[in-house]
C-alpha cells in the first residue's frame, strides 16, 4: 500500500512540474521577448523597459505563488490519504503555508535583486545586453524559480510528516 501512495505522489509531483514549468518558461520567456527585441540595449535598472522590470516581480509573486498553490495539494492529498505521509494534526496549515510562500518569495526576490545588483557593478558604464539573450535568462531563471518553488516545499513538507 505504502509504495502505490508514494507513486499517486510521484505522479501528482510529476505532473504540477509539467503544469507549472511549461507555461513559465513559455509566458516569461516570450513576453519579455515580444516586448524588447525592438529596443535595440537592453539595461537592467534603466529605462522604461529594462530587465529588472520583469525579474524582480516575477522573483516574488512567482515563488510565492507556487509555493502557496502546491502546498495547498499536498496537504489536501496527504489528508485524503494518497501522499504517503500524513500531517501532525497540532500543524496551523494556513499560516504554514503564508510563512513558507513568503520565504520562498522573500528569498528568491532577495538573491535576484543581489546578483542583478553584482552584474551591474561589474558592467561597463552604459553597457546593454542583447534583448534576445536578455529574454532567455528571464525564462531560464522562471525556469529555475518554478522547480525550486515547486520541490523545497514538498521536502520540508515531508519533513514535518510524523
Amino acid at each position: 500500500m505504502k509504495t502505490q501512495e508514494n507513486m499517486v505522489f510521484r505522479k501528482f509531483v510529476q505532473k504540477r512540474l509539467l503544469i507549472y514549468v511549461v507555461p513559465n518558461l513559455f509566458f516569461n520567456t516570450l513576453i519579455p521577448y515580444l516586448t524588447l527585441r525592438n529596443l535595440g540595449p537592453v539595461y537592467l535598472f534603466q529605462g522604461e523597459y529594462c530587465m529588472a522590470r520583469f525579474l524582480l516581480p516575477m522573483a516574488l509573486f512567482l515563488p510565492f505563488i507556487i509555493t502557496y498553490d502546491i502546498l495547498k495539494k499536498t496537504i489536501v492529498l496527504s489528508e485524503e490519504g494518497k501522499a504517503g505521509f500524513v500531517l501532525p494534526d497540532d500543524l496551523a496549515k494556513n499560516k504554514f503555508m503564508f510563512t513558507m510562500a513568503g520565504i520562498n518569495g522573500a528569498i528568491s526576490f532577495s538573491v535576484n535583486i543581489l546578483v542583478m545588483g553584482l552584474v551591474q557593478l561589474n558592467v561597463p558604464e552604459g553597457y546593454g545586453f542583447n534583448a534576445t539573450m536578455s529574454s532567455l535568462v528571464i525564462g531560464l531563471v522562471a525556469g529555475v524559480l518554478t522547480v525550486l518553488s515547486t520541490l523545497c516545499p514538498i521536502k520540508k513538507v515531508k519533513a514535518l510528516s510524523c
